[in-house]
């Protein structure tokens, strides 16, 4: 008798290990992960918000240097202006696009 229920017993305890582990032991299906590719007009938002983030880090990187003294004021002053129309002209753009 008490065979039998050690028999029963490791046959239940075999079965609830596989029906616990059975969902890791199967191959995954996966949907469809690829990702969108982004539309001309997002391609061209991507592209100015680059340009906008470029200038207003030269303008940030240049304000610092000049700060610190590692460049003159007439170097500030003559790199300025073309940093302020890059960056003014790129913020107009993305405000266009929008």
């Amino acid at each position: 008798m008490t065979t039998v229920a050690l028999v029963l017993g490791v046959a239940l305890a075999a079965a609830a290990v596989l029906l616990v582990a059975l969902p890791f032991l199967r191959e995954p299906v996966t949907g469809d992960d690829r990702l969108d590719a982004p539309t001309a007009d997002e391609e061209a938002m991507l592209s100015l918000a680059e340009q906008r983030d470029r200038a207003l880090s030269a303008l940030k990187e240049l304000e610092f240097d000049h700060r610190t003294g590692k460049i003159t004021d007439d170097d500030y002053r003559r790199e300025l202006g073309p940093l302020r129309q890059a960056a003014a002209a790129a913020l107009k753009a993305l405000d266009s696009q929008e």
